[in-house]
């Protein structure tokens, strides 16, 4: 380490530890800070009983359109209770307050005028649902794409066009509906002479724990969508669609659906609907295909995942892994950042110090350990770090200027709370989730391919641990430098969360997984099996160079899935492309085409236009390979296909340990160690003189992938094409 390096680790730590700023609290700086509590309110939750692609939803209770000037539903339709906090944020929308619903100090306070809220005076009420009064606004787009409200005492130029954008709220999420339209009907709600009768659901992504309502800017889906709607399209979008605000695919489904009933109430039925979206909008159209039969015609899913929870399975061991490099071990092998990827599977860059890297120093000399300032960097850094954090900590959540401290020691802040109506709770009161790693054998694949040593493999295996159980969990110790704005980690990659080494067995004890949390998981659609029976353009720009978290990988998971159990994949249709080129407007010319042969009469496979295949792109747009064996490589076990020699294909860390590339084995089969051995499990090399010390690592035995995941249920049924939906499993409670 530099000696200039070491200085300021010192001063800093030195500051740090002195400082008389307190750890960052929730202090009463924001007006609209939300003090109070509102109950729960009931609501019908859905009772799968195989898969809930084949449980009828229950008929609507709302008498579709919303009127101008009304409100839309506040309960949802099926997907169960709704919780509180719920951070309103209409204002933040460009929409105005929300509307006061109550008086007992539930929810956002609602202020008489904004010179009141600038003094934190006169509360006029309280609004604990976040509603408005439904209404529209006209938007012009001028010949630069200069996005602005319309002032119709202008004249429209040469070049210029209106859009008509619709807000209001439904499911307690705002709601956005675009229209193009001509200056004649800038006054009239459904007039809609520019539509080309064909709808696109926005979709949009983003890391998200739930319990905030969330901004949705018309100006910014008009910008979002610009293209489509010259061409006519109207774009529809709900903040519960963002998953930004939850992640709770159920509730999504809910609100995607009534909202479409609404738009379709208003304007009739479109000739298709086609999703589009990238990151968490990618995947929701995957799981709505799955699980929502009819919602979307079709998916252009961009830097896609298969779902979220099963990305959590190798994202959460990232901090594990860095724990293990800052804290538990002095191998200098793994200060060599090149040698990290062959446990994480993903990306690493050496060289290049990451944003974060003046955090270890720091917390190593408080640890009383050698201080070394990291000189690289890697994805589980650059696109994971903090993730642990913010969706598996109940003790965190980031949301400290909307609550007080009151409220935030007492409410559980992470994804799992979010969807504890399908999880259910443990014995301690916390949301059940899905994450564990009892008998993953990190670094399997490189040790047999002795890219690692035996002696690095075990020590790893010994000293990595595993996540604390909820009840032991604790917020994050951050600490705020005193005259500046600089926030240091004093609990670097969660190392207080994560199990330690015990003293007598030199063990770091691991995690089994929730059994019960991964079948309701399965069963209500938040894992995504691969039934996705409409056709499919998965869209992204090559990033591993740039250590973005969107990693190629994640588009052949979801193939891989599909293959499994569609039987095959071809109505998904896989195109990467050079960051410098964007191919999402090709991908909606060809998805129309599409389209349409099927509404003619067309079956979903032979609709497919003849020239639409996988692809990869240059950055000028030229075409570099296409047809069925581009894509080829390690995920089929195929020699590498043309595209994926020009964009190589990162793994992750479940891969490297022995999972499939369908990546979505929560809960492992666990043979003993001797059996593995006899089945092959670590190739050509002897393992039996180390026989007593991986059983002591792994005393419920080592993971078995050539089994099924033990969690997932034998009877979801999902295959093509599905059988005749359940009856709804109750009747709704009266609303």
């Amino acid at each position: 380490m530099k000696v200039k390096q070491l200085v300021w680790t010192l001063v800093i730590a030195i500051l740090g530890v002195t400082a008389t700023a307190a750890f960052i609290s929730n202090q009463a700086v924001n007006p609209k800070m939300i003090k109070q509590l509102a109950p729960v309110q009931d609501a019908y939750l859905l009772r799968p009983k195989t898969h809930i692609r084949h449980t009828q939803r229950p008929e609507e209770t709302y008498s579709f359109p919303i009127k101008l000037g009304e409100t839309g539903p506040v309960l949802p339709l099926f997907s169960g209770p709704i919780h509180y906090p719920f951070i309103c944020m209409t204002e933040e929308s460009g929409l105005g307050e929300p509307l006061i619903d109550n008086q007992n100090k539930w929810g956002t306070p609602v202020f008489k005028t904004n010179t009141d809220r600038l003094k934190h005076s006169s509360i006029a009420g309280y609004s604990k649902d976040c509603s408005i009064k439904t209404a529209f606004n006209v938007y012009k787009v001028d010949s630069a794409n200069t996005i602005s409200k319309f002032n119709p005492e202008t004249q429209l130029e040469t070049g210029e066009y209106l859009v008509r954008v619709e807000y209001g709220v439904i499911n307690r999420y705002i709601y956005l509906i675009a229209m193009p339209i001509t200056l004649d009907e800038i006054n009239t709600r459904t007039a809609a002479s520019q539509w080309n009768k064909k709808l696109i659901y926005q979709f949009t992504g983003g890391a998200g724990i739930g319990f905030r309502q969330g901004t949705m800017k018309p100006e910014k889906l008009i910008k979002r969508r610009l293209e489509q709607l010259k061409a006519g399209y109207a774009v529809v979008a709900s903040g519960a669609n963002r998953t930004s605000y939850t992640y709770n695919m159920l509730l999504s489904e809910d609100t995607a659906r009534r909202l479409k009933a609404h738009f379709v109430s208003l304007y009739n039925e479109p000739e298709y609907t086609v999703g589009v979206g990238g990151s968490g909008g990618g995947l929701a159209q995957y799981l709505m295909a799955q699980n929502a039969p009819g919602l979307i015609d079709g998916a252009l899913p961009l830097y896609s995942y298969p779902d979220m929870v099963s990305q959590t399975l190798y994202a959460l061991d990232c901090d594990l892994f860095n724990s293990f490099y800052s804290f538990k071990t002095s191998d200098s092998f793994w200060q060599n950042w090149d040698n990290r990827v062959v446990v994480e599977g993903l990306n690493t860059k050496s060289g290049e110090p990451h944003p974060s890297a003046l955090f270890q120093p720091i917390n190593q000399i408080l640890k009383a350990q050698k201080p070394i300032f990291p000189e690289g960097n890697s994805e589980c850094i650059n696109g994971w770090f903090g993730l642990y954090a913010f969706i598996h900590n109940p003790k965190q959540g980031w949301l400290r200027d909307y609550v007080s401290d009151k409220i935030e020691s007492n409410v559980q802040w992470n994804y799992w709370q979010d969807l504890v109506n399908i999880y259910g709770r443990d014995r301690q009161g916390f949301a059940r989730h899905l994450w564990g790693n009892e008998g993953v054998q990190y670094g399997l694949k490189s040790l047999i391919n002795q890219q690692l040593t035996i002696e690095q493999f075990i020590e790893l295996n010994k000293k990595i641990g595993s996540w604390k159980h909820n009840a032991e969990m604790q917020p994050e110790q951050i600490l705020k430098l005193p005259l500046a704005d600089t926030k240091i980690w004093l609990s670097l990659w969660g190392n207080h969360n994560i199990t330690q080494v015990d003293k007598q067995s030199g063990i770091a004890p691991r995690l089994q997984t929730d059994p019960l949390a991964v079948e309701r998981a399965y069963r209500y659609g938040q894992i995504f099996a691969g039934l996705a029976d409409i056709p499919i353009i998965d869209v992204r720009h090559y990033l591993e160079d740039k250590l973005d978290m969107h990693h190629a990988s994640a588009s052949f998971n979801s193939r891989a899935r599909m293959q499994q159990t569609q039987g095959h994949s071809d109505n998904q249709i896989i195109w990467i492309a050079d960051k410098n080129y964007n191919p999402v407007v090709l991908a909606f010319e060809k998805m129309d085409k599409w389209l349409m042969q099927i509404k003619a009469g067309k079956s979903l496979l032979a609709a497919k236009p003849k020239n639409l295949e996988d692809q990869c792109f240059d950055r000028d747009g030229e075409i570099i390979a296409s047809g069925q064996n581009v894509w080829d490589g390690e995920w089929n076990r195929k020699p590498e296909g043309a595209c994926t020699q020009q964009f190589k294909i990162y793994q992750n860390s479940r891969i490297i340990a022995g999972d499939s590339w369908k990546t979505n084995t929560f809960d492992c089969a666990r043979v003993p160690v001797e059996q593995a051995i006899e089945q092959g499990v670590y190739g050509q090399l002897d393992i039996s003189p180390y026989l007593k010390e991986l059983q002591v690592i792994f005393p419920t035995g080592v993971c078995d992938y050539t089994q099924p995941d033990q969690a997932k249920p034998d009877n979801l049924a999902l295959s093509w094409p599905s059988p005749e939906l359940e009856p709804v499993a109750h009747q709704p409670t009266s609303r």
